[in-house]
């Protein structure tokens, strides 16, 4: 079947085409330049990026995988969670899409779909079998989640953060230092200049022995802004700074998922998001996984960040197995 994938949840419009578990096409357009003088995603720029742009990249997407609009027989699009406006664009589309067509629509959880993200290898297909149960992890700009997955209509909630998402937490803390926006890439491509043996030990919360799998980022962030109110402001110390904040960032991550793993019992972990694009985290990941002796699947490039093939992957999957939504998007097993 063709499976017609819809993502607008935030900035990034995004139409993809699936076919029997392999991506066809996996087309995006980012906003964030309209964004970065802000600091941060300006909720009604974005929806009307996605008003402006969601039919020219629909096209793009059809060329690419060579099909006409006609011969899709299902969309898959976000419907939760994400910027209200944003999500609005790509549902009517895709309710349109589907009434003018006469084929089914299912609506599809944003953050589930980036888990299943990572279970996309590097032929663009998705690997079904033998990876349950397994820990779902979310790592993005918006989220830091820790799932338990049992089957992939099967996603239990186990740990969360309290306050910033990690993602949110890089940015803030470039805003502080004027690095720019997005804040991750900038961070890491600076923390990779550092040559200096010293770590500043910003604090890593949520570590002590309660064991608890949620994670809290607020306070970093606090303690970044103290430590630049109060020294020189070189470029040393951006470096040290940047250094330092995503050492213990990736090490209170890496902690978690450690702890998560020990808790369940899973040898299986499927990482997703944005944030899984910073090669100190994926290092470290891969070193757990040999210690561990742990399967973990990360994403590649093209599927770490907000995109609509993992929505459509994750919307063929569930509609072979009988889900299917109306046009309120109330879902249907």
């Amino acid at each position: 079947m063709i499976t017609l994938g819809v993502e607008t949840s935030c900035d990034e419009t995004s139409i993809s085409v699936v076919a029997n578990g392999c991506v066809l096409s996996n087309r995006v357009s980012s906003s964030v330049h309209l964004h970065s003088f802000y600091g941060g995603v300006i909720p009604e720029i974005a929806s009307r990026y996605h008003t402006e742009y969601i039919y020219s990249v629909f096209a793009e997407a059809l060329k690419e995988a060579n099909i006409k609009a006609s011969e899709v027989e299902l969309v898959a699009v976000t419907n939760s969670p994400g910027l209200p406006g944003s999500l609005l664009v790509g549902i009517a589309f895709a309710k349109a899409l589907c009434y003018s067509l006469e084929i089914p629509l299912i609506g599809i959880n944003h953050v589930h779909a980036h888990i299943v993200s990572a279970l996309i290898d590097e032929n663009l297909r998705i690997e079904y079998k033998n990876v349950f149960p397994f820990l779902g992890v979310v790592v993005s700009g918006g989220h830091t989640s820790i799932y338990s997955c049992r089957e992939y209509d099967s996603f239990e909630l186990i740990g969360r953060t309290k306050d910033d998402a990690v993602g949110e937490a890089f940015d803030k803390v470039s805003k502080i230092m004027g690095l720019g926006y997005p804040g991750g890439p900038v961070i890491e491509k600076i923390a990779l200049t550092y040559n200096g043996s010293d770590n500043i030990g910003f604090p890593k919360a949520l570590l002590g022995a309660d064991k608890s799998l949620d994670f809290s980022f607020s306070g970093i962030k606090t303690s970044v802004l103290y430590y630049w109110q109060k020294c020189g402001k070189t470029n040393k110390d951006i470096q040290e700074i940047s250094y330092s904040f995503q050492e213990a960032v990736t090490d209170t991550i890496v902690a978690k998922v450690k702890r998560a793993l020990k808790k369940t019992g899973f040898k299986v972990v499927a990482i997703g998001g944005g944030v899984i694009n910073n090669r100190g985290l994926r290092n470290k990941l891969c070193e757990l996984s040999s210690d561990m002796g742990v399967k973990i699947f990360l994403p590649e490039n093209g599927f770490c960040m907000d995109n609509a093939g993992m929505i459509a992957v994750l919307g063929e999957i569930l509609f072979k197995k009988g889900y299917c939504s109306d046009l309120n998007l109330k879902t249907l097993p």
